[in-house]
């Protein structure tokens, strides 16, 4: 449950506010008097399901009115219980659990920021992956992926193409391309130190480029976008995006550093896919749960947007499957050639 809070000034443009209240149906809602006079103050107990569509039409009357603040609240309970309608409610239930708009926006583009903190959880997760990799840790590896914060900047980018978000889009790209980097630096930089063991199934395991690993990494986009349309933590199901990323990007900076380049083209063809399928699911998942912009100019930007970096995942992905059947018919064919 939600309470939407509007502050606006006095005017005509209030009652079309008003107007568009009391059409959301909305279960209670009071016009609070204040001590400015030039001021007005509404506060709406909100329907589930309903308060996207009030807080659209409410923007939309309001983008002339240049002093305005519409804030959400949480409702974690109120008593006595809310009577409804049960076919208003099964018409609803879809929509339940779907978080606003804005909010996602809020979640996902702080979270996809490039900071300090950003930059040293990248440095200390591949520090631990890339030894976890080394000693053939599972336990390490497994670590290394639960303070990875590789979710927000994969959220981020596809969030931002489906709302045709620029800004949003390449801040996100930005902060994964050099999050990758610096792994890939700091992976190298431990190839040096010490002697990596080329022997490690660990290791060696992230330069096999298989379709389970797609999946694996298709699921886990497609699972943390649904977790955040439905206000839920995500926290977990970021672990296994980092483990779609960080063990191949751990994985391909030893291999460099060892001048391993077959070991390490490898890793990197599978660093691409897994990038390419988080991003692919969770846009499909976006889209799936409506997630759009509210203007109908900014929604065909968005749609441009998402069919592009559908079409170009899609094409990476498909390009990537017929290269992974032939390696492996070929590594077949060669097989029973030796036999």
């Amino acid at each position: 449950m939600r309470r939407l809070d509007l502050h606006m000034r006095e005017g005509d443009l209030f009652e079309t506010a008003l107007r568009a209240i009391r059409a959301a149906d909305p279960i209670d809602y009071i016009v609070v008097p204040l001590e400015q006079k030039d001021r007005r103050f509404v506060s709406v107990f909100l329907r589930d399901g309903t308060r996207q569509t009030l807080l659209d039409n409410l923007q939309a009357c309001l983008e002339e009115e240049k002093d305005w603040r519409i804030s959400i609240v949480s409702v974690e309970a109120t008593t006595p219980a809310i009577p409804e309608d049960k076919k208003l409610q099964q018409k609803r239930t879809s929509q339940r659990k779907l978080a606003l708009r804005e909010e996602l926006y809020h979640d996902i583009s702080a979270d996809a920021k490039l900071d300090r903190d950003f930059v040293v959880l990248v440095i200390l997760s591949t520090i631990v992956a890339a030894v976890g990799l080394h000693s053939n840790s599972v336990a390490a590896v497994i670590g290394a992926m639960v303070i990875a914060p590789l979710l927000g900047p994969i959220m981020g980018f596809s969030f931002g193409a489906a709302l045709g978000d620029r800004k949003l889009l390449f801040g996100a790209a930005r902060t994964l391309g050099i999050g990758v980097v610096i792994a890939l630096a700091c992976a190298i930089l431990i190839s040096f130190a010490i002697p990596v063991d080329l022997e490690s199934n660990e290791l060696t395991s992230r330069a096999e480029v298989r379709l389970d690993g797609m999946a694996l990494a298709i699921a886990a986009g497609a699972a943390a976008a649904l977790s955040l349309t439905r206000g839920a933590n995500a926290t977990l199901v970021g672990v296994m995006v980092a483990a779609a990323l960080l063990p191949p990007g751990a994985a391909l900076g030893l291999f460099l550093g060892t001048g391993e380049w077959a070991l390490a083209s490898r890793a990197g063809l599978l660093l691409a896919l897994n990038v390419a399928s988080l991003v692919l699911s969770a846009l499909v998942v976006f889209r799936v749960r409506d997630i759009r912009p509210r203007t109908w100019m900014e929604r065909k930007d968005a749609d441009r947007a998402v069919m592009i970096n559908i079409a170009l995942s899609a094409a990476l992905l498909i390009i990537a499957i017929v290269l992974i059947v032939v390696l492996d018919l070929g590594a077949k064919v060669t097989i029973g050639l030796e036999a």
